[in-house]
């Protein structure tokens, strides 16, 4: 039943030669690998105007400038990623460029930072596509939780089926945002060209008590918010069609456009018809309605506006299995992360993302709002170590047209770095948990490595010197009286060893002479040793019984513990008999040195 319902969710598995077709084209990467950055435009331009807004409406007007900033640093960032692509055709965005240039103690925190980033992104995402939700409709707020969950489950099954069958699905919410978000741009600018409409709005470059320096920087900073995903697309450069490089670039420089026109647009829209923020309702869903009214048009862009949200978590889907598998081939994260299922995806990391994503959801009770600086701030961490590590790379290397590539990357060093400070300084409050996560992260992949170069150390043998030795083996065999399931267990050790042993552990006289009386009469031909238990316990006195024949043996050769097990022919049939072979396998699989062994015997009915 389980496989069944398996098969319908995920669909049948695919064979590894078909990896080559799960490649995206441009049009779909963009939709996969952009919707985080795209989606922004629905809350980049509303933390900005949060900000203003503490010294009143006047201070509106702050926001046009402050939003061509954060384009001009848009461009920065584009420019510097697309060296990045070409540079590491690979993938692996901060990471891998950290690690090669500046070593991998800096390549680890900017990776650790992308995977607290990308957990974050899924639950900031689906909170955001809930208040879109709940704009829209208020009477569903007690639902938010709920709803929430119910987004990440829908993408985590989406993603398990294979990124390219996501990619076809996913697409067309992502280009109706882009598309409604654009004409509602276009149609709102110009009714404002026409003087179609004459709302109470600031006045443009007057003065305003209270504006400070310290809050202009904290309104970019917000303003930040928006840039957040841009890194994706760099990160996840294997996943594109052939020459992959060059469609990546090209996929890259399309969203820089196509989020820079929106966001600016936002911007300019929330200016030109006076909205400001209002506890419960969006930036977007005043704007909208101020265009359009409370009609179809209204409802069709918080449609769009709730999906795209929702689908910015897609972005995190896409990037944090392949930056998880990068880390563990590194050894820096358990090998699970490398495992394909049966779509051909990561699937251990896709659904390691959705637990971490959905329990961050639920404690925060589905407010993420204070998260978002944290979840800006992972992101321009990495952005400022990945330009310094290029900076180092064409210093080292010195390539053709070396020094305006370092120049590119030393003004988004720059830049991002400064951007890292503002957070850091305006939103302490708010991101003072990266200096908690950061470091324990860190300190886990460390953890991590050790043990994995530990384990390696002991298991690694001289191939050349040392040889498999030919060892006697002495089985035993627990049993708790005669029957089928013991019979099939001492034909089948007779086939490996001729020193065999079987041993019961009575609790009282009567049913140990009974026992000893019925074995005497049946004559298998294996030797009983009977144990006498006056606290009922199996595992005990089992376990010293084994200390005696180690120590007779004294490692001149091997010790099986063949476990005679039935098989019910209905898993709720289990529930019925006691799982002693459980528990003597647990216990001396985490306390002896021995080989243990279920020899099982399936009941037909």
């Amino acid at each position: 039943m389980l496989l069944r319902l398996k098969r319908f969710l995920i669909g049948k598995p695919m064979k590894s030669q078909e990896l080559g077709e799960e490649k995206l084209s441009k049009l779909k990467a963009l939709a996969i690998l952009s919707s985080d950055a795209l989606s922004s435009v629905a809350y980049g331009t509303e933390q900005m105007l949060i900000v203003l807004f503490t010294v009143g409406f006047a201070a509106m007007w702050y926001s046009i400038p402050i939003s061509i900033a954060v384009l001009a640093l848009l461009a920065i960032l584009v420019l510097s990623y697309r060296q990045t692509i070409f540079s590491y055709p690979s993938g692996g965005g901060a990471y891998i460029v950290a690690k090669d240039n500046l070593g991998i103690r800096t390549g680890l925190v900017a990776g650790g930072s992308l995977l607290i980033d990308y957990i974050l992104t899924v639950a900031v995402s689906t909170s955001s596509a809930t208040d879109a939700v709940t704009s829209a409709f208020p009477e569903l707020q007690r639902y938010r939780i709920v709803i929430a969950l119910v987004m990440i489950f829908f993408l985590t099954i989406m993603n398990l089926r294979g990124i390219t069958e996501s990619a076809s699905v996913l697409a067309y919410p992502v280009y109706l945002f882009v598309v409604v978000i654009v004409l509602m741009i276009v149609i709102g600018l110009f009714r404002v060209a026409t003087g179609d409409i004459q709302p109470i709005r600031a006045d443009f470059g007057g003065q305003v008590s209270g504006v400070s320096l310290f809050l202009l920087l904290k309104a970019f900073s917000s303003g930040c918010s928006a840039l957040t995903g841009v890194e994706a697309v760099s990160n996840a450069i294997p996943s594109f069609k052939a020459p992959a490089e060059k469609n990546a670039a090209s996929t890259l420089a399309l969203m820089g456009i196509i989020l820079g026109f929106m966001f600016l647009g936002v911007s300019m829209l929330a200016y030109f018809y006076g909205i400001s923020p209002i506890k419960d309702v969006t930036i977007m869903s005043q704007t909208a309605e101020a265009i359009f009214g409370r009609g179809i048009a209204y409802f069709v862009i918080q449609g769009a506006t709730a999906l795209i949200l929702f689908l910015a978590a897609n972005t995190a889907y896409a990037a944090f299995p392949l930056l998880a598998f990068m880390l563990t081939k590194d050894k820096f994260m358990p090998h699970a992360f490398m495992i394909r299922g049966d779509r051909l995806g990561f699937s251990n990391g896709i659904i390691i993302l959705a637990v971490l994503a959905g329990g961050l959801a639920v404690v925060s009770n589905g407010y993420t709002e204070n998260l978002i600086p944290l979840y800006a701030l992972g992101v321009f961490i990495p952005f400022t170590i990945s330009q310094l590590g290029m900076i180092r790379r064409w210093y080292r290397l010195k390539p053709q047209g070396w020094l305006i590539r370092l120049i590119i990357n030393c003004i988004g060093m720059l830049t991002t770095l400064s951007i890292t400070l503002i957070f850091l300084i305006t939103k302490f409050n708010q991101v003072w948990m990266v200096f908690i996560f950061l470091p324990l992260v860190y300190m886990l992949f460390q953890k991590i490595h050790r043990h994995y170069m530990v384990v390696a150390d002991q298991l690694r043998i001289d191939v050349e010197s040392e040889k498999p030795e030919v060892k006697g083996n002495t089985i035993i065999i627990p049993v708790a009286g005669i029957t089928r399931v013991v019979m099939n267990t001492i034909s089948y050790a007779k086939s490996m060893s001729s020193d065999i042993v079987a041993v019961y552990i009575g609790f009282d006289d009567e049913d140990i002479e009974k026992m000893e009386k019925k074995w005497a009469e049946w004559d298998c031909g294996v030797r009983l040793i009977v144990l006498r238990s006056r606290y009922r316990s199996i595992t005990r006195p089992l376990a010293k019984f084994i200390e005696t024949v180690e120590w007779k043996k004294s490692g001149a050769g091997h010790i099986t513990i063949l476990i005679p097990q039935f098989i019910t022919k209905h898993w709720w049939q289990n529930i019925l008999h006691n799982q002693t072979s459980l528990l003597i396998r647990a216990y001396l699989f985490k306390n002896k040195n021995v080989t243990i062994s279920t020899l099982p015997y399936h009941l037909n009915k």
